[in-house]
């Protein structure tokens, strides 16, 4: 797909709600598609437009790169989108205005999310939170970054893309909002709602330099530029992980403590819901 400076294709347009005016981009794409949200998806909200622009085939992580690098110019944030047979592909997907991630906060989800499920959990399972037990810790303290999250991010798209990984573009100003513009329902088992999702991840972008790399059908891979690097730091972070994706914990180590041993001075953090 040969693009003019200045000017993106009509299918690439269509994805802005002003029609992409004075966005560009200069990348050359591979052929593809985009893809509309099923009406049944989309919780009584009509989308106008389509929700994301998804390639045939499988890219390469200097492609991410370049578009990630053209971003400020194009107004569309890359995607490593694991495999084309997925639900998105079909439209089940329940895309979201990026405005909305405002009303939720990274601390007000993870304080909720621990008060509900103490509520009902058993004092062994309670014992799996220590050192923090029934009580929200809140956030963790920003981490020291180790290099530029975009270096980051353009390594562990590299990283990805060798799966053989196709390209999704998503018309966002960030990462973070593309999960709830695109309609992503990865997590839904866990929050059937991407948008408080968003939230916590443009958190993590801020304290962290996290950058949103690849999605899954029920995964969701981010570069971390500035990963905690003690084991009092780490732990703190893995509460934060607990209440975004419990699975990854429970079905994984089990506890907070050995989870943090896991991503200590990690600079990809990946996560999976049942």
């Amino acid at each position: 797909m040969p693009v003019r400076k200045g000017l993106l294709p009509p299918e690439l347009r269509e994805l802005f709600a002003d029609d992409g005016v004075r966005r560009e981009l200069t990348v050359e794409l591979p052929p593809g598609v985009t893809v509309w949200p099923d009406p049944t998806f989309e919780r009584g909200r009509p989308h106008r437009r389509p929700a994301f622009w998804l390639s045939d085939e499988p890219v390469s992580g200097e492609l991410w790169s370049r578009l990630r690098a053209e971003h400020p110019a194009s107004g569309l944030w890359p995607l490593l989108l694991e495999e084309s047979v997925q639900p998105w592909s079909v439209g089940q997907i329940a895309p979201d205005d990026a405005d909305r991630i405002d009303l939720f906060h990274a601390q007000a989800f993870m304080d909720e999310v621990w008060a509900d499920w103490v509520e009902t959990a058993s004092h062994d399972q309670i014992g799996n939170l220590e050192p923090f037990g029934p009580v929200s810790p809140g956030l963790a303290e920003p981490g020291v970054p180790v290099a530029h999250p975009d270096v980051v991010a353009d390594w562990y798209a590299r990283e990805l893309a060798r799966n053989g990984t196709p390209l999704g573009l998503v018309a966002a100003d960030r990462g973070a909002d593309a999960l709830a513009v695109m309609g992503w329902q990865g997590a839904v088992n866990h929050n059937e709602w991407a948008v408080p999702m968003a939230a916590v991840v443009r958190s993590w972008e801020e304290r962290f330099g996290a950058r949103v790399v690849g999605v899954g059908f029920n995964t969701l891979e981010l570069s971390v530029a500035a990963p905690p690097t003690t084991s009092l730091h780490a732990v703190h972070v893995a509460a934060e992980h607990w209440t975004f994706c419990p699975d990854t914990i429970v079905q994984g180590p089990g506890t907070l403590e050995d989870y943090a041993e896991l991503i200590k001075g990690r600079n990809a953090w990946s996560f999976w819901w049942d």
